[in-house]
């Protein structure tokens, strides 16, 4: 029997028709594209695979266990990327430590990262009965729509407010744990991880690609962590191997040039296209419920 059918017709899921193979590698590139395109920039990749998978009729790829498993392509590209910042921070925070010089950057950077990844973490397991409903409010749709309007209105605040004067040498463990509660923001749908904390970010000061930059470390513990959570409680023996390789693989290629180019586009330019994205697919989706072309749920 082919695994994805098994997916499809598990108590509470979907009833769609099993799709074919062929289907299913094409469907797996193009979510594992929507996938590595919308984690990091700042415009909620969860909002993205909700609607695309609904709108599309997608639900049998696109169900938990496919999505759980394709999260580990947008792991692996933040990681390597910044994998010398990650061992330079591990090394010089060691370092630190054992000559106790707290005031060595790369310490509080490590502290800074360690601390703000604790509210994330704490509000994920108080609200996880809600979170993992599908049938709640936060998950509706109109919750990802006022989510993703309310976002990009705050997305521009920070832009117009924040006086972007301080760089990465600048950064505080102060800074780590207000981004981190900022972080928190992005478990409700279509908030964005890296809009919560690049929002915050620029509230504090900061330039926009240091912004940017801190948001990706930051996230890294948080998003591993949210990505093994969920494989092994709705993907262990639940996937199709081929077709979750294949959509792996397409959200790694993706999120590692989505990583490249947000960090060149902030050298030269503002938020705004991510402010006025973020409104026109707030009001798309009312639009599409009101309409009756997406279910609100």
């Amino acid at each position: 029997m082919n695994p994805l059918l098994l997916i499809a017709t598990e108590p509470g899921a979907s009833t769609t028709p099993p799709v074919g193979l062929l289907e299913g590698l094409l469907q797996a590139l193009l979510l594992g594209f929507v996938q590595g395109l919308t984690e990091f920039l700042p415009i909620s990749s969860t909002a993205h695979l909700q609607v695309f998978t609904q709108a599309l009729h997608w639900e049998t790829v696109g169900s938990k266990p496919f999505v759980a498993t394709i999260q580990f392509g947008s792991v692996i590209a933040v990681i390597l990327y910044f994998w010398k910042d990650i061992t330079t921070i591990l090394r010089g925070g060691y370092e630190a430590l054992q000559q106790r010089d707290f005031q060595r950057e790369e310490w509080k950077l490590l502290v800074g990262i360690a601390v703000g990844t604790l509210p994330v973490l704490g509000g994920g397991f108080l609200l996880k009965a809600a979170l993992n409903d599908d049938s709640s409010l936060i998950n509706s749709m109109v919750t990802i729509a006022i989510t993703s309007i309310v976002m990009a209105l705050l997305l521009a605040i920070a832009e117009r407010m924040g006086s972007r004067k301080r760089g990465f040498d600048s950064l505080q463990v102060g800074d780590g744990i207000l981004i981190g509660l900022g972080q928190m923001i992005a478990l409700v749908p279509g908030a964005s991880r890296s809009g919560s904390t690049i929002t915050t970010a620029l509230f504090l000061g900061l330039e926009r690609q240091t912004a940017a930059r801190f948001s990706f470390l930051l996230g890294i513990p948080a998003l591993t962590i949210a990505t093994l959570y969920e494989f092994i409680k709705y993907a262990i023996g639940k996937i199709d191997l081929l077709v979750v390789l294949m959509g792996t693989f397409s959200a790694f290629v993706f999120s590692y040039l989505s990583i490249a180019w947000l960090l060149r586009y902030l050298q030269t330019s503002n938020m705004f296209v991510f402010v006025w994205y973020r409104l026109a697919f707030g009001g798309a989706i009312l639009t599409a419920v009101a309409a009756g072309y997406l279910q609100n749920r």
